[in-house]
């Protein structure tokens, strides 16, 4: 089995649906080697990344920048994983108020330090809620998941 972990800042109802469709998306009937595991930021370590084969992350956008949750998890776990997990495929969603241009840099240039490969472009969710989002985030998660299986990334 391949190990998804998905770290999902989600302190509102609308990102908890984000986060449940990421997991609906990971666990699509389809998917036979993928197990997945759903941590918030501040209970996600370094433990949790090294024992994975891909990661998704979901952030808000916060004065232009991730979440603090989010900054967090990277601050404990960049060091002792930075060495172990160059290459590891991964995928951001965020759910931006305004336009989440500076949410997408910060976590860019940290998951480039990281030496991270991206399976796709960062999604952003702009704006005013909008029910499709959840299902834009079902899809990104399920790419990932499909890819990691299927030795695409």
């Amino acid at each position: 089995m391949k190990q998804l972990l998905i770290i999902a800042h989600a302190p509102s109802p609308n990102t908890r649906q984000l986060r449940d469709a990421a997991v609906r998306g990971a666990s699509h009937p389809d998917l036979e080697q993928i197990h997945c595991t759903v941590k918030a930021p501040l209970e996600a370590g370094p433990n949790d990344v090294l024992a994975c084969d891909a990661i998704l992350l979901g952030t808000t956008e916060n004065l232009g920048y991730m979440s603090g949750a989010l900054k967090d998890f990277f601050d404990r776990s960049y060091y002792p994983v930075l060495e172990e997990k160059q290459g590891l495929p991964c995928a951001l969603y965020i759910r931006a108020g305004h336009d989440g241009t500076g949410t997408q840099r910060a976590v860019e240039s940290i998951v480039t330090g990281l030496s991270w490969r991206w399976i796709q472009p960062p999604l952003i969710l702009r704006g005013q809620w909008q029910a499709t989002f959840a299902g834009q985030v079902e899809e990104l998660s399920m790419t990932l998941a499909f890819s990691v299986e299927n030795g695409i990334v």
